[in-house]
């Protein structure tokens, strides 16, 4: 009977590192550390020191697609951070204590409403309160004809925000999504 547990749990381990082997893997990409898992990038941690970062869209052919829960916590030099497209998901706490960030600049306003949140610290916006669309600081923000979902805590803590303009077809506003848009008249 012992010889057959034994034999169990050794086959059982050998198939999780294998199957852990085979799935995800780990890395680092200038200051970030990533994991590859199911063709997708996940960045996972950040050198604290860094004062900017652009994360990009692809790592070694694969597309970035996630920000990994407390990846950028406590990078409290981190002044300006520049997303892709790709973004789908930024995990809990990803941007806990970042008290230096001023700057979120991205490239599409659609993905950026359709990129899922954990909570308000997961969203780089809650400590910059700036978004740059292309280069421009957003203050007169104007929802695009075609998005029918502002996700939860999208703009959340946006004071560069003063007033936005909503298309025809929103169907959902997320839960705060745009709490502390302080400036908003």
């Amino acid at each position: 009977m012992k010889k057959k547990f034994l034999m169990v749990f050794v086959v059982s381990v050998m198939f999780i590192l294998a199957f852990a082997c085979i799935s995800t893997s780990a890395a680092t990409y200038g200051d970030l550390t990533y994991e590859v898992s199911d063709g997708k990038v996940t960045i996972t941690d950040c050198k604290e020191s860094v004062i900017t970062v652009e994360i990009p869209a692809t790592i070694n052919g694969y597309p970035v697609t996630t920000i990994g829960d407390y990846a950028f916590r406590d990078c409290r030099s981190l002044t300006s951070i520049i997303l892709p497209e790709g973004i789908t998901t930024i995990g809990s706490y990803a941007f806990k204590n970042c008290s230096s960030l001023t700057r979120v600049d991205i490239t599409d306003i659609k993905s950026w409403c359709n990129i899922q949140f954990s909570d308000s610290s997961s969203n780089p916006l809650y400590y910059a309160k700036n978004l740059y669309l292309n280069g421009e600081l957003v203050t007169d923000l104007t929802i695009p004809e075609g998005i029918t979902t502002i996700g939860n805590y999208a703009f959340c803590g946006c004071s560069s925000l003063t007033s936005i303009s909503l298309p025809e077809g929103i169907t959902t506003i997320g839960n705060y999504a745009f709490e502390n848009c302080r400036s908003l008249t």
